[in-house]
């Protein structure tokens, strides 16, 4: 991880409900107080991208999590991917 960077583990997986075909990823960092989103187009049923388990991201494209309920359940969640993958590991 380089220095100007803040390494985030993926705690959420949704798809919308406004946009077909779209997957919304949510990262956390460890400490679930803030947190990156992802979106992805599913272009096509044969579209293999892979997911891995963190990312390493701007700190300025970061955003807060205001509520606490769902700070502990990122921070939860990204300890627990934390302890069981590797960052590279596809999700």
């Amino acid at each position: 991880m380089e220095d100007d960077t803040e390494r985030v583990w993926l705690v959420e997986r949704t798809y919308s409900d406004d946009e077909q075909n779209l997957i919304i990823l949510v990262y956390a960092t460890p400490d679930g107080k803030q947190y990156f989103r992802k979106e992805r187009a599913l272009t096509s049923f044969t579209d293999m991208r892979d997911t891995t388990a963190a990312l390493d991201v701007d700190p300025d494209n970061l955003g807060a999590v205001e509520d606490e309920a769902e700070r502990k359940q990122y921070a939860a969640e990204a300890k627990r991917m934390a302890e069981t993958h590797a960052q590279d590991d596809p999700i």
